[in-house]
């Protein structure tokens, strides 16, 4: 099967474009993390809704407002414990990283386009390893999202101490995060396609320096 530099530039299009879809609404969604505590309030007769569904800005529950996170980027003259400092930078982190990406497609979206109507072997290079490193960029974001997820759960297990509690209450993953996955997927995909093209121009270049 041959290759073509028309079939690369559809590819690219189409992953780049979910790609940035993908973690364009996993941003702007709530479901990142989500506590089920419906058994909690069967048991306990709670009429307060004690489950909540979070994502990178905001937490909220089931028949009320959601409200903000603290922000991770003021606090120094908050009293807290280093274990809540780590938190906040780690938060701090991913909020920064997966943006981050999101800004890295929309310019390798930019020079890809350039790069492949003009057909420039060194500008598809760049856009390549550019999507590729943004691909890092949101693999790391994730990374330290779960890494700061296991070490809230933590951190609660520690306030509540010998409380079986969290045995009533499912923590764990939404969809948010699945397009994340997806996105990054997509993103990377979208790299490895732009070097392909680049090196089916190199190819056709030198063949034409030859004749």
């Amino acid at each position: 099967m041959k290759i073509t530099l028309s079939g690369l530039a559809g590819f690219v299009a189409l992953a780049g474009v979910l790609s940035f879809l993908f973690l364009a609404v996993a941003l702007g969604t709530d479901f990142w993390y989500i506590i089920d505590a419906s058994r909690l309030e069967r048991v306990s007769n709670s009429s307060a809704a004690l489950s909540s569904h979070s994502g990178l800005w905001r937490t909220c529950r089931p028949r009320s407002k959601c409200f903000p996170l603290m922000n991770p980027f003021w606090y120094e003259n908050i009293n807290m414990t280093a274990s809540h400092k780590q938190l906040l930078n780690m938060h701090g982190t991913f909020v920064i990283l997966l943006p981050l990406s999101l800004i890295l497609m929309i310019f390798g979206g930019m020079t890809g386009f350039i790069s492949i109507l003009a057909k420039a072997y060194l500008l598809l290079l760049m856009t390549g390893w550019l999507f590729l490193f943004g691909g890092l960029v949101t693999l790391t974001g994730i990374s330290v999202y779960i890494a700061y997820s296991a070490a809230a759960f933590k951190e609660a297990l520690c306030l509540l101490g010998k409380n079986n509690l969290l045995e009533k209450v499912d923590i764990k993953f939404g969809w948010s995060l699945v397009l994340v996955w997806v996105s990054f997927i997509a993103e990377v995909l979208t790299g490895a396609a732009f070097l392909l093209a680049a090196r089916v121009v190199g190819l056709k270049q030198k063949r034409e320096q030859r004749i």
